[in-house]
């Protein structure tokens, strides 16, 4: 697992826990690179009952299974205009979390959970 130094869990005001900065990070600059547990098709609806239903990506070619990030891959809150997005390696499995701007010492870093930055589309919780 590849991660930056000065990466933090703290709790927010209003979406509990997420993760924060403690250094500068510049536009581009990979955050995180979070290995992953697969979780397969036929347990998705198993997950759907657990408290792991706030916590993981979808995954696979068609999107079908699920994974949990491990590190803070799976903390990070969600943002309609993040300052990070988070890219889908299927091949090495990993979650990589990169920067979309700079994000100074102290801040929150945040994911669109829809996968571009920007989509205003309805979250499912």
């Amino acid at each position: 697992m590849h991660q930056i130094p000065g990466l933090y869990t703290a709790n927010t005001s209003d979406r509990g826990r997420g993760v924060f900065t403690s250094i500068d990070i510049n536009a581009g600059d990979t955050i995180e690179v979070c290995p992953v547990i697969i979780i397969p098709k036929s347990q998705l609806p198993i997950i759907h009952k657990t408290v792991l239903h706030d916590y993981y990506f979808l995954w696979g070619e068609d999107m079908d299974e699920c994974a949990i990030a491990l590190g803070f891959g799976s903390l990070y809150n969600h943002e309609i205009h993040s300052n990070a997005n988070f890219i889908l390696d299927l091949e090495h499995l990993t979650i990589d979390i990169v920067a979309i701007k700079a994000i100074p010492a102290g801040a929150e870093i945040t994911l669109n959970y829809h996968g571009e930055p920007g989509d205003e589309g309805a979250l499912w919780f």
